[in-house]
């Protein structure tokens, strides 16, 4: 007799094997080349930022927008891409994924005119759907199954340090070459760093069951997850979380340099809350055991919640805000595996690359959102102060969001 999609008994697990040959040279090759491609992708503009709108001419909404025009590219351009993944795997995805990097960097640090800056930006976009967390992360939870949790958290907290690396560096360079040079010097580094750790060390078997699944086993897995309100539920949290959280952290320069602090202190705060990212995943393994999936993500999002109104509340005292940089930083690291593991821990890993290209893009929209989202929220209420109390408080409405996305160990699907 065939098992019922919901059934009320113990489902078994829907898990791969253990990790293959090759995961572990990968999952290294995937640290280095995440520090760089977020690095160079998406850290280095909120330090580039002064320099480029001064010189430029162009105000810093206009180049923010072209930013958070990118990141809405790379959201979109998520799903396909899982799909690609799924078909070919990490290696030819992912070093496509930095030669266009390289291409997209040339075209942002040469742009003469602000149409061509937001082309190159839509290309940058394309560049972080194959080369930013998604992709990794799905490739590492195909690749280790069961012990995704340890694979994932060794990447994020390896990648972590990005912002801690590059902020200040980029800030040297800026002074000294100005931003257009700069640019040109992480595009150089971009492809000198990934392109031949993607060909080279991604090289581990990719699981090809799949590519025989029938439709109504794509059918069933869309009717079943997708189509739970659960999943809605925990999209919709996931959003709401993602948009205060990284609203405030892309912001935390412009908050930081408009009560009069410089902006090397700045890049120095936003390094240290790129530290607190790493101090905060190192403690993700021992959550996941002590507390169930919706537990822990109401509690990561509340403190999410108080630490962003943290740094309104302290934000005239320097030394106070580098340490709620530093907290802010960890609860967004803790959240950043969180919402690597949000959709395995509840339904499991059949048919990951293309379940999280879906459930990741709102998610990614948002956060695409959240540069320019916060800057348009501090023009209205007439400081980033009074938007970082608001971020909190969209923070908060996500976390009693997620209160109604538990999904019981016996009402897991299972794929027949």
């Amino acid at each position: 007799m065939s098992r019922s999609p919901l059934s009320s008994g113990p489902a078994p697990k829907a898990e791969m094997p253990g990790p293959q040959p090759g995961t572990r040279r990968a999952l290294v090759a995937l640290c280095f080349s995440e520090i760089t491609s977020w690095g160079a992708l998406y850290y280095a503009f909120p330090v580039i930022l002064a320099d480029l709108t001064r010189t430029s001419g162009w105000s810093p909404q206009q180049t923010t927008a072209a930013f958070s025009t990118g990141l809405v590219v790379s959201a979109v351009a998520g799903v396909p891409v899982g799909r690609l993944l799924d078909r070919l795997g990490p290696r030819a995805v992912m070093t496509t994924g930095s030669i266009v990097g390289v291409g997209a960097l040339l075209a942002v640090a040469t742009a003469p005119t602000l149409p061509w800056f937001f082309a190159a930006w839509t290309a940058v976009g394309v560049a972080q759907s194959m080369l930013l967390y998604t992709p990794a992360f799905s490739a590492l939870t195909r690749w280790y199954g069961p012990r995704r949790v340890t694979a994932l958290t060794t990447l994020s907290l390896v990648a972590g340090l990005s912002s801690t690396v590059f902020a200040p560096v980029v800030a040297v360079l800026v002074a000294r070459l100005g931003w257009r040079d700069t640019y040109l010097v992480l595009a150089l580094l971009l492809g000198a760093i990934t392109i031949p750790l993607h060909a080279l060390l991604l090289t581990a078997a990719w699981p090809t069951d799949r590519r025989q699944r029938s439709e109504a086993t794509l059918g069933y897995v869309r009717s079943v997850v997708v189509g739970d309100p659960r999943f809605t539920l925990l999209v919709g949290a996931m959003v709401l979380a993602a948009f205060g959280m990284y609203a405030a952290n892309i912001n935390l320069v412009p908050l930081l340099t408009g009560q009069g602090i410089s902006n090397g202190l700045a890049a120095v705060a936003l390094g240290l809350a790129g530290m607190g990212q790493v101090l905060g995943r190192l403690g993700y393994p021992v959550l996941t055991r002590l507390a169930s999936p919706r537990t822990r993500t109401v509690g990561v999002m509340m403190a999410g919640a108080g630490t962003v109104a943290l740094l309104a509340a302290v934000l005239r005292f320097a030394s106070a805000v580098l340490g709620a940089a530093i907290l802010a930083g960890a609860v967004r690291g803790i959240y950043t595996l969180l919402q690597a593991t949000a959709l395995s821990d509840r339904w499991g890993t059949r048919e990951f690359p293309v379940l999280n290209g879906i459930f990741s893009a709102p998610t990614t929209i948002a956060i695409a959102l959240a540069p320019a989202g916060g800057a348009l929220l501090a023009s209205w209420l007439g400081s980033y102060r009074a938007a970082f109390w608001v971020l909190a408080a969209l923070v908060l409405v996500g976390a009693g969001s997620a209160v109604g996305t538990d999904v019981p160990e016996g009402r897991r699907p299972v794929v027949p």
